[in-house]
């Protein structure tokens, strides 16, 4: 009789390798701060803590920074204060600044910056496409959402609600150039003016990462580094266009306008 040979199969259960949510909040010693690869986070300005991101690789740590004045980069859902800026944390969109909510709040740019953006944006009371193709209403007003139906009032707009939209708008350029600029740097309203709607042209991001704030807070003179830093932001899609030539050199004008109001460091 021929041995017959039974094979048992054998089914080894190995242990999965669990991750966290790349871009999801950790505390690190207390500190807020996200999950992100040690990459993205030092090339933001943070710091990586090991260990409290413990399912993920090791090259994805909690990043944690310290941000504005007196600010913590936090999800905007745990910023109890409502006080955000964004462009000055790492990672995930809603990683933002929380500042604190002491009363020093960005001021509202002067009319004489209203102007200039007025100017240079140009008054769209319906839904339409910038020179570069992107979908903007009012005066400057990106669409978030198809059709701009994030807008509070009916189209077409007229030059009031435009208005409106515009200082709504606004708010997140001011707060992001008064955080970026240290409260060392002294400027008039008219200095301030001309960076909020440099910011409002280029975007926060842009702002924070430039040559021309790390100068100013460097205690170089105000007025010397916009004219030489302010003109090299006159391209789009890598291409120099008029528009942005003419709005840098106006700018420029602006910022170098005596006044004696100050309007940073925001008073409190």
């Amino acid at each position: 009789m021929r041995p017959c040979f039974l094979s048992a199969l054998v089914t080894i259960s190995l242990p999965l390798a669990v991750y966290a949510a790349l871009n999801g909040p950790c505390t690190a010693n207390g500190l807020p701060g996200a999950c992100l690869t040690t990459a993205t986070c030092s090339g933001g300005g943070g710091t990586s803590r090991p260990g409290f991101c413990p399912n993920d690789p090791a090259d994805v740590q909690c990043c944690t920074k310290s941000c504005g004045s007196g600010g913590t980069c936090r999800f905007t859902s745990t910023c109890t204060t409502g006080n955000v800026a964004s462009g000055l944390c790492p990672g995930p969109a809603d990683f933002k600044c929380c500042l604190p909510a002491s009363g020093c709040t960005a001021p509202n740019v002067n009319a004489a910056t209203v102007a200039l953006i007025k100017q240079f944006e140009g008054f769209v009371p319906s839904p339409a496409p910038d020179p570069i193709g992107l979908p903007t209403v009012g005066y400057g007003h990106l669409c978030q959402t198809s059709g701009c139906a994030e807008v509070p009032f009916p189209f077409p707009l007229t030059t009031t609600t435009a208005t409106s939209l515009l200082t709504s708008d606004l708010r997140t350029y001011q707060n992001c150039i008064a955080s970026q600029v240290a409260d060392s740097v002294r400027l008039n309203d008219n200095q301030y003016g001309a960076l909020v709607s440099w910011a409002f042209n280029v975007g926060c991001a842009n702002t924070a990462s430039s040559t021309l704030i790390s100068r100013l807070n460097a205690g170089q003179a105000p007025n010397t580094v916009a004219a030489e830093e302010l003109p090299k932001w006159n391209k789009a899609g890598g291409v120099v266009l008029p528009g942005l030539v003419n709005r840098r050199a106006a700018e420029v004008t602006l910022f170098r306008t005596a006044s004696s109001v100050v309007a940073h460091p925001p008073s409190c």
